[in-house]
């Protein structure tokens, strides 16, 4: 039985550890071939090796999407061993495996600030002007963005985090209106609070609890059920939707 993805080829940034991981393993087993571009060598390896050994074409380039070298690199990678790019998950970002600031917004340091934009927002730029030249000539593409709901309603204590995936709700709208003449669609996920941590600790398990408790769903958000959003968009079934954010969340951020 065929996948909705059977052909196409996706790229997932930062798809080694968390989200981005099941994203990868979800948009496989839907068919597509993924593209693991993952700063972390070794994480990026593994799930690439993950997949080949259930029977999926996969590979791993190391990225780094802050740098336009990189994910060019990684780009022509994909083209080189799949001949074409289908779907890009602008999913890397500075939120769990890499150490990030809760501190008030004049206690944040400039470096910090800046390698929150750097990552998660410039990152989205860079990956998405090195796969768009792709799309372009074959004459469809799909971009998927991932914001957060913390962009839509605010959040104390991480203001460059919050700012950072504010961006990417204009970029995506912008980005869409620039691309829809190529057939490209661009469309935007905005997670709520996952329990994506590996091993997590009681302060973790308590921060995902309470936010489990001001849903209309009342558990705890897993990767997995993000997965069926990142697939809607990346599939036929959502071929005349663009420049639009999704929710995902449990009834959190009702809007």
């Amino acid at each position: 039985m065929q996948g909705r993805l059977e052909g196409r080829v996706a790229i997932v940034t930062g798809a080694g550890h968390g989200i981005g991981k099941a994203y990868a393993l979800r948009l496989a087993a839907e068919g597509a071939k993924v593209v693991v571009a993952e700063l972390d060598g070794a994480a990026g390896e593994a799930v690439a090796a993950q997949l080949t050994g259930e029977g999926r074409e996969a590979m791993a380039v190391r990225t780094d999407v802050s740098d336009k070298a990189s994910v060019e690199a990684m780009a022509a990678a994909a083209v080189a061993r799949f001949g074409r790019i289908d779907i890009l998950v602008n999913n890397a970002a500075i939120f769990s495996t890499v150490p990030m600031s809760r501190s008030p917004f004049d206690e944040i340091t400039v470096a910090e600030w800046d390698l929150m934009m750097q990552v998660n927002l410039k990152g989205a730029w860079l990956a998405s002007c090195a796969v768009v030249p792709h799309m372009r000539h074959q004459g469809y593409g799909k971009i998927i963005n991932i914001s957060s709901t913390t962009a839509l309603k605010g959040s104390a204590s991480r203001i460059h985090y919050v700012s950072s995936k504010a961006g990417i709700l204009g970029f995506t709208k912008t980005l869409a209106m620039e691309l829809g003449k190529d057939n490209i669609c661009v469309n935007c996920v905005a997670p709520g609070s996952t329990l994506s941590e590996i091993d997590p600790d009681e302060s973790i398990l308590k921060l995902r609890n309470t936010a489990a408790a001001a849903t209309a769903l009342k558990r705890v958000q897993k990767p997995e059920d993000l997965t069926g959003a990142i697939v809607f968009f990346a599939s036929a079934d959502s071929d005349f939707i663009t420049g639009q954010t999704l929710a995902v969340d449990g009834g959190h951020f009702l809007h």
